[in-house]
């Protein structure tokens, strides 16, 4: 029986690798070549020289929901110049303090895009394609907007 390469690549783990480098310092890299570098601020124990994890994760529900916003205006024949996204959370006050609220805030323009289109790459991405906002689902609301110029 033969799989399909979809559900081949869908069976594979994810892997990335994060290592210390020193203070509160973590490389993260994948088996492609890519890295990131984490810290956390000066008050944490850390020199601020990077991202925070959990500032990742904002940054992971913006990518994700971005590439699915572009992919999903393209296919409705879309002219998309310009896609920005800002993402808020608001943290619980007890550990392992959880995101309880994220607020993702499209910032779009292109040439005559259709507020229906618009509404309905968001809604898709939202309640079906992007998975680290379903991820996030499981301990946070998620709410959205967005602005049309």
């Amino acid at each position: 029986m033969k799989l399909r390469v979809e559900e081949k690549k869908e069976s594979l783990p994810m892997v990335v690798s994060v290592k210390w480098i020193d203070g509160m310092r973590f490389a993260a890299s994948d088996s492609q070549g890519h890295s990131i570098i984490m810290d956390t601020s000066k008050e944490h124990g850390g020199e601020g020289s990077g991202f925070s994890p959990m500032q990742l994760l904002l940054a992971a529900v913006g990518g994700c929901t971005g590439m699915d916003v572009v992919s999903i205006l393209k296919k409705q024949r879309q002219k998309l110049t310009e896609l920005e996204i800002q993402v808020s959370g608001e943290r619980v006050a007890e550990h392992p303090r959880v995101y309880g609220k994220v607020h993702v805030e499209y910032r779009l323009k292109g040439e005559e895009l259709k507020e229906k289109a618009v509404q309905r790459a968001i809604q898709l991405s939202n309640d079906v394609y992007c998975s680290v906002g379903a991820t996030i689902k499981k301990t946070a609301s998620l709410s959205h907007g967005y602005n049309i110029q």
